[in-house]
């Protein structure tokens, strides 16, 4: 997965709704379109299109014909005061992502967002291992209830397929 960068491409995710939700985190998704080709659109003057779409923001150098997945962390000081406590999270939303970047669909761009704090006084330490275990177990969820989401509809879950067979 790619990582989003720019204000514009967070703002530009988060505009295209919700795909996912739990008591702390949201996750949200803006759907690619492939890039056309280079002779698809007319060149000259004027050729402009009057209103530029989101796909300009997610271009990647060299890379013509082929859409990856975007992904990132939107970690409000309101919600995580302690800079120790955003890190763990992005790197758990990055670790997660990357751990689901098989399931989800290839043409979009993700932003996983915190929506509200945990309880200080149930994880007193900001980067405690008790902290991590359930942040990384809230964005399994989150992320599975993605996957599940928007998995094709005649697609069965890998491991009851493989199960069958056995």
């Amino acid at each position: 997965m790619q990582r989003l960068k720019t204000r514009a491409q967070f703002q530009a995710v988060m505009a295209a709704g919700v795909c996912a939700r739990t008591p702390h985190f949201v996750l949200h998704r803006l759907v690619l379109a492939a890039a056309a080709p280079a002779c698809a659109s007319p060149t000259g003057p004027g050729s402009l299109p009057i209103v530029q779409g989101p796909q300009a923001l997610f271009a990647v150098p060299g890379a013509r014909g082929t859409v990856q997945p975007w992904l990132g962390p939107l970690v409000p000081k309101r919600w995580a005061k302690r800079s120790v406590t955003r890190h763990l999270l992005r790197r758990q939303i990055y670790a997660v992502g990357s751990d689901f970047a098989a399931q989800l669909p290839q043409d979009g761009a993700y932003v996983v967002r915190l929506r509200s704090a945990f309880d200080p006084r149930r994880f007193i330490s900001a980067s405690s291992e008790p902290l991590r275990r359930a942040v990384r177990d809230e964005l399994q969820q989150l992320f599975a209830h993605a996957a599940r989401k928007l998995a094709p509809s005649g697609a069965t879950a890998p491991a009851a397929a493989g199960g069958a067979g056995a």
